[in-house]
């Protein structure tokens, strides 16, 4: 490494670390990865500022409204380069308050931070952009599949009902409940970014922090809180980019090999469950789970009939239950249940937490109860790796796998109260954010106790940095059950691709969606068009919604229930082609479903389209995702001839194209020459 020195020559490369180059100028620096521009430092336009702000975050149920008082924001106009440090100063002569530290590796490098002022509690980062430039990530992110022109905040939360201010359904949920969400609310935020530039940068912290995308030349990245470093990755193709976040974060197990039999019926009718099911086998679906949320209890609120969180079995409400889960293991059936994070006061597994003290405190140093509408909950501290054992042991363990439950969803973990006190001494708002690792890391231990790492198959809505290494599947959360642009079916694409890029490769939805409130309920055209899409996901599962007698249930029409288990069985065609797709996740990391730019990026048009996907390299899917629509157009990427699946007619790549889309033949192409091309020209006569 480079000796001690100060640059005098304007572009002057004084330093390299490996591949990380430190260009110094008469005022200021250049930091470049594999020459890429990151920072570009100057005197009069400095790149890092710090100062102080004091926040004001108040929950209610999972929503949260968060605004911050900055105190001081001093840019650190100052920069002194000595080897592989760099000293910010506010100006000659002044005290060092900020010294980054830079390490290298091939084509990737890390810029640490360690503050010589204990009150500074901001940073702001401003990263060189170009004014084309294209962003994508933050997490699982449902509205915009491009970040850039917008910023984001990062802070695990309930999405929110509508997520678009100009909507009565969100002014209604923000009047009734504090719950109508925003264009960037989301369960699963990540601070970290994929540029278009063919780089990707993640900010390690647990703090609440943003990405401001909003101006033409340069990024502006904030955290309440001094960071302890910044990562930078930079591949020549985006696929090997992905592979290396992929291998960053963690990757998923392969599929079980059970989810390949067809559709998960989610159904929470008591012991009716296993009736219904019939008609679903009748009707000739392929099934190859059925999903009873409601396996512990029900209890009745005012949002609709909400589980008891009390997590065992309830054979009240489900007789016989373990027998019966037996026999549909004889049929190849597998049966799936619920879980969360938070026990209710009124259960039986609440009292044995408590007496063991696995829950976390208030400021009395008494168990803190969290209301979650109508009934209250103690919040099992994962930061207490007695409570954490205890709850993978003793609730996931004995109470789910070993009763033979073979998955379940994993709900929640974006709940945590910024207020409670934890185990590890850490303030709960730097928790917050990493609580839904805690929660997932609790799920995969109980699994792997049992030797079923790729056999059981849980699901998660929340999310942060390091989930992927433990959750093995994610789904898009509660979406309106609605065409909506920011609520609905079109909102799974989205959340589907920006979570893809960072290493998720595995993304399903409720088919119809979850949420009706206010009136807003399914129909049957919502619930044949999502079927659709579902069928060209890794994983289709129904669900009834938050209200099911108010809403059409799929079983409930002879033409939607035909429609669906004809989409099962489509599923189920393509297995062959998913379990290629399982095995380049297992090898490389890449998602299941892709941004049409991930096997294009030679078509600038590639870049711009968020509402239609990569099934893999070789199938372009673009799901109706509007209503009274019976044809669709998408576009279809240069560099390669498409087929329509249904009708078998070429089209050239580097055209939009309009295609008729009755209800059973979705937009769907597949590549000219695939070696699967047999096999997607099957789909026609199913």
């Amino acid at each position: 490494m480079a000796g001690t020195s100060r640059a005098t020559t304007e572009g002057k490369l004084t330093h390299k670390v490996i591949s990380m180059q430190i260009r110094t100028t008469p005022d200021g620096f250049d930091l470049l990865l594999d020459g890429r521009l990151i920072l570009s430092h100057r005197s009069d336009a400095p790149a890092l500022f710090v100062g102080r702000g004091e926040e004001r975050m108040d929950m209610y149920r999972g929503n949260f409204d968060i605004e911050d008082y900055v105190v001081e924001r001093v840019p650190l106009a100052h920069a002194t380069v000595s080897g592989n440090e760099i000293a910010l100063a506010a100006a000659p002569g002044q005290p060092t308050r900020l010294t980054l530290t830079l390490e290298g590796g091939e084509r990737d490098g890390t810029i640490a931070f360690v503050s010589a002022d204990a009150a500074i509690n901001r940073l702001w980062l401003r990263v060189a952009a170009e004014t084309d430039e294209r962003v994508w990530g933050g997490g699982e992110q449902m509205s915009y599949f491009d970040l850039r022109g917008r910023r984001f905040p990062f802070w695990t939360s309930e999405p929110g009902v509508g997520r678009d201010k100009t909507t009565e359904i969100t002014f209604k949920s923000d009047v009734t409940g504090k719950a109508g969400g925003d264009y960037w609310t989301t369960n699963y935020p990540q601070p970290t970014y994929v540029s278009s530039r063919r780089y990707a940068l993640h900010v390690e912290t647990t703090a609440y922090s943003a990405f401001d995308f909003r101006r033409q030349d340069f990024h502006e990245i904030e955290v309440w809180a001094i960071p302890e470093r910044i990562a930078l990755t930079a591949r020549p193709t985006f696929a090997d980019l992905v592979e290396a976040l992929s291998a960053r974060f963690g990757r998923q197990p392969p599929l079980p090999e059970w989810v390949y039999n067809g559709a998960i019926i989610g159904l929470k009718d008591g012991g009716g469950s296993f009736t219904r099911l019939e008609r679903f086998v009748e009707a000739g679906s392929a099934v190859s789970g059925l999903w009873c949320e409601d396996w512990v209890g029900l209890r009745h609120t005012s949002f609709g009939a909400r589980l008891f969180w009390d997590w065992r079995a309830n054979e009240e409400r489900y007789p016989d239950l373990s027998r019966r889960i037996a026999e549909l293991g004889d049929r190849g059936i597998r049966f799936l249940g619920y879980v969360n994070p938070y026990l209710a006061v009124d259960g039986t597994l609440f009292p044995e937490a408590e007496a063991a003290g696995y829950f976390a405190k208030d400021a009395d140093g008494k168990t803190a109860l969290v209301d979650f509408g109508q009934f209250d909950c103690g919040v099992v501290d994962f930061t207490n790796p007695d409570a954490a054992a205890w709850f993978a042991e003793r609730v996931i363990g004995q109470n789910m796998l070993d009763y033979g439950l073979s998955g379940w969803m994993a709900d929640f973990g974006e709940y945590l109260p910024i207020d409670v006190h934890l185990a590890n001494g850490v303030d709960a708002k730097l928790m917050h954010n990493a609580w839904p690792v805690l929660w997932a890391e609790v799920n995969a231990r109980a699994v792997a106790s049992r030797g079923k790492t790729g056999e059981a198959l849980f699901f998660m809505r929340a999310g942060f940095s390091g989930v992927q290494k433990h959750c093995p599947l994610l789904w898009a959360g509660d979406q309106s059950v609605d065409f909506s642009r920011h609520d609905g079916l079109v909102t799974v694409i989205c959340g589907a691709l920006s979570s893809g890029l960072l290493g998720n490769a595995y993304h399903h939805s409720d088919i119809g969606g979850y949420t009706s409130l206010f009136g807003n309920v399914r129909t049957a055209e919502l619930i044949m068009r999502w079927s659709e899409m579902a069928a060209f996901t890794p994983v289709m599962r129904s669900h009834e919604g938050n209200r099911p007698r108010d809403n059409l249930q799929i079983d409930q029409d002879g033409e939607v229930l035909a429609h669906f288990a004809r989409m099962t069985r489509i599923y189920v065609h393509l297995v062959p082609y998913l379990k290629s797709l399982v095995n380049e996740a297992t090898t490389r990391g890449l998602p299941a479903q892709r941004p049409l730019f991930l096997h294009f990026e030679d078509d600038p048009r590639a870049y711009a389209v968020e509402d239609a996907y990569l099934y893999g390299p070789d199938l372009l899917v673009a799901p109706v995702w509007q209503a009274g629509r019976d044809r669709w157009t998408t576009y279809l990427p240069h560099g390669a001839d498409w087929v329509h699946v249904w009708s078998g007619e070429r089209f050239v790549g580097g055209t939009e194209t309009e295609i008729a889309a009755p209800f059973g033949e979705p937009p769907v192409f597949h590549r000219a020459g695939s070696a699967f091309t047999e096999l997607f020209a099957g789909l026609r006569a199913l």
